[in-house]
């Protein structure tokens, strides 16, 4: 049995009854946080819910304007996750979240699309896809693709989409009739049942799909091609787009960016890449140019120890807009004279870098005891030890545990 979401991809309301209603549990994930939910998993006669599957995300909607928070597919059953129990026999409204449908709907569709023309024209064959909440891509097998070749697909699809071309599914009952096979695929799913859907392009492809679709190309309203970029599988192209709504979505957001940057970088559109170019340079050069005066201090902070003849034998220094190479350079130059060097950068109440160096067997006791009380991670080697805190405002905690260790007494750095 196909679904009614199947039979008819613009129907957004569907009244059915509830064959089985089980209790349930559902992962979620919402803000970072993931979180256990229970509920029930309902199975209706038919629906206007589409379970998730054929690369194409599940609906939301409501089953008597209770919220259904998970679509999935067992078999030819969508099961439907709620929170309320709706009992068995219950005769149910349905109603679907049609935004988020016929968005899914213009992505899907625009893929096939896409899919279709790209092998017509170039030969590339797609070997997968991704549906993202903001943008999507096919994987093609092809290495590489030139801007002449996306200006150039860009333009045939959007041709087509002018043309109206209709779309449309066919059904066969037997998943075994030779025809199936002559059907661009991916194949079915282990547990498929019923009949096999075959969405049709007019005159441009067919494929096996179970996904909701347009009825007319001129649904899609328009494709923007994003740019191809290499893939993850050896020899592969990933052309990212954008269909229908999400073209005006895309370009909104563009929109928001080119006017902070234009704010921010006080110059036009057409001036952005010169201006940026010239504030990246400069704070390259910036950056440079304190890394050498922090060379410079750290030397002058080293030397500064060494001359004073009633040196303290524990070494300690923060810099707060200090790095790596401020604590390497202070280390090598203070060398062994004396007991324990600890050193500290970063933000007084953030996180930082902490380096400790000195007799190897002190440093390796010592070092994980500072990392305990700092909140961080890191290691030891040939007598120096390093890592990276979460509590840097805990350094004069971690000083005066070093002195107790080291019988130094109380002279605490501020």
């Amino acid at each position: 049995m196909t679904l009614a979401c199947q039979r008819n991809s613009f129907l957004k309301e569907l009244k059915t009854k509830v064959k089985s209603c089980s209790p349930a549990e559902l992962k979620l994930t919402s803000n970072g946080k993931k979180e256990t939910v229970q509920g029930y998993e309902v199975i209706l006669e038919d629906t206007v819910l589409f379970p998730e599957g054929g690369g194409q995300p599940d609906d939301r909607g409501t089953i008597n304007d209770i919220p259904v928070l998970r679509i999935t597919r067992r078999g030819a059953d969508a099961l439907n996750f709620v929170q309320t129990e709706i009992p068995v026999g219950t005769e149910v409204e349905l109603k679907v979240d049609w935004t988020r449908r016929f968005d899914n709907m213009q992505q899907h569709s625009g893929q096939h699309l896409i899919t279709a023309v790209a092998e017509n024209m170039y030969g590339y064959r797609t070997t997968t896809w991704y549906l993202g909440d903001k943008t999507s891509y096919i994987e093609l097998d092809t290495p590489s693709m030139t801007t002449e070749q996306l200006s150039e697909l860009e333009a045939v699809l959007n041709q087509k989409i002018y043309e109206g071309i209709k779309v449309y599914p066919t059904y066969f009952e037997d998943k075994n009739d030779p025809k199936v096979v002559e059907f661009r695929t991916r194949g079915l799913p282990d547990d498929h049942v019923g009949p096999v859907r075959v969405m049709t392009i007019e005159g441009i492809d067919s494929c096996l799909c179970c996904g909701t679709h347009v009825s007319t190309t001129t649904d899609l309203q328009l494709i923007k091609l994003l740019g191809a970029e290499r893939g993850k599988r050896k020899n592969s192209t990933n052309l990212n787009f954008v269909v229908g709504n999400r073209v005006l979505q895309y370009l909104g957001r563009c929109l928001e960016v080119e006017k902070s940057l234009t704010a921010l970088l006080k110059g036009p559109l057409e001036q952005h890449y010169d201006l940026a170019e010239k504030a990246v340079k400069g704070y390259k050069n910036a950056q440079k140019a304190t890394q050498t005066l922090l060379r410079d201090v750290a030397v002058l902070e080293a030397e500064k120890y060494k001359n004073n003849p009633n040196r303290d034998p524990v070494f300690v220094c923060h810099r707060k807009e200090g790095d790596i190479d401020f604590m390497n350079t202070l280390a090598r130059e203070i060398g062994d004279q004396c007991d324990l060097c600890f050193l500290t950068a970063g933000d007084d109440k953030g996180s930082g870098f902490v380096m400790m160096t000195g007799k190897e067997n002190l440093v390796q006791d010592l070092g994980p005891k500072v990392m305990e009380l700092m909140d961080g991670k890191g290691g030891c080697s040939k007598g120096r030890f390093q890592g990276k805190v979460n509590k840097l405002q805990n350094r004069q905690k971690a000083e005066q545990l070093i002195r107790n260790n080291l019988g130094a007494g109380d002279n605490q750095t501020p």
